[in-house]
């Protein structure tokens, strides 16, 4: 009656649900307690240089011999420590790079960069008047008639009368640029829609042969840029600072000194 029954569908597809529980529930059964992987086990590093690593720092402490089981323990080990400090070192880049300017929550108290573009330019000017104040002191030297032979003055007229051909040189090159771009009219920059232009990754790519025809109308569709986050050395020692298994090592004084 079991197999008539058109409910009992593990008797319909030939299991024997009674045979498979005595197996399951046999002593020797090789079906509990067996682990099964569908993809092999990799190490993350290379098992041979690692053992030999491994084996020189255990002579050191009296022990012979280290199985293979426990250089792939510290393979995964390794990944994972290291999977670990990268995603730290990582979010401490985005912060830095973050910026409160349009946030609301945030006023800005002092701005560094204007400070010393402030300075530069004043720097600037009091090189600009240094340069003025030695230009007239070099033409007044140049015009004067002094009947004496005095070798300052005569330095100071040739180096008025090189002033001169410098600034004249100048006004020369000037002109002969400005006459250049007048025969060459403006430019024209070329349309990204014009046929025979490829857009990838926003940067036109010109095309051109019979065979690229159907390659050359040009594409709406962008492909979007990787996003990269670069670490820097003040990063990853800010990171080192905050572990504290790592806070006074001689890993962080090293990078301290550089």
């Amino acid at each position: 009656r079991d197999d008539d029954d058109i409910n009992d569908v593990a008797s319909m597809a030939g299991v024997n649900l009674n045979e498979e529980s005595a197996r399951i529930m046999a002593p020797n059964s090789d079906l509990v307690g067996t682990q099964i992987q569908s993809c092999k086990d990799e190490p993350f590093l290379a098992a041979i240089p690692l053992h030999k690593r491994i084996l020189e720092t255990a002579k050191k402490l009296g022990i012979t011999d280290v199985p293979a089981e426990v250089v792939t323990f510290i393979s995964h080990a390794t990944q994972s420590r290291l999977r670990t400090v990268i995603e730290k070192v990582t979010v401490i880049t985005q912060h830095r790079m973050e910026s409160y300017k349009d946030d609301e929550w945030y006023e800005q108290a002092t701005d560094v960069r204007s400070q010393l573009k402030f300075f530069e330019q004043l720097e600037r000017l009091e090189k600009q008047r240094k340069d003025e104040q030695e230009r007239e002191i070099l033409l007044k030297a140049a015009k004067s008639r002094s009947r004496q032979e005095d070798p300052e003055q005569a330095r100071l007229k040739q180096k008025a009368k090189e002033m001169q051909q410098q600034e004249l040189a100048q006004m020369r090159q000037r002109d002969a640029n400005l006459t250049a771009l007048a025969a060459i009219g403006p430019r024209k920059k070329r349309r990204l829609d014009t046929p025979g232009l490829l857009t990838v990754g926003g940067e036109g790519v010109g095309l051109c042969g019979g065979s690229q025809a159907g390659l050359g109308t040009a594409s709406p569709r962008q492909y979007p840029r990787q996003k990269i986050t670069r670490v820097n050395l003040r990063d990853f020692i800010f990171y080192m600072e905050q572990e504290r298994e790592m806070s006074h090592s001689l890993l962080l004084y090293r990078a301290l000194l550089k």
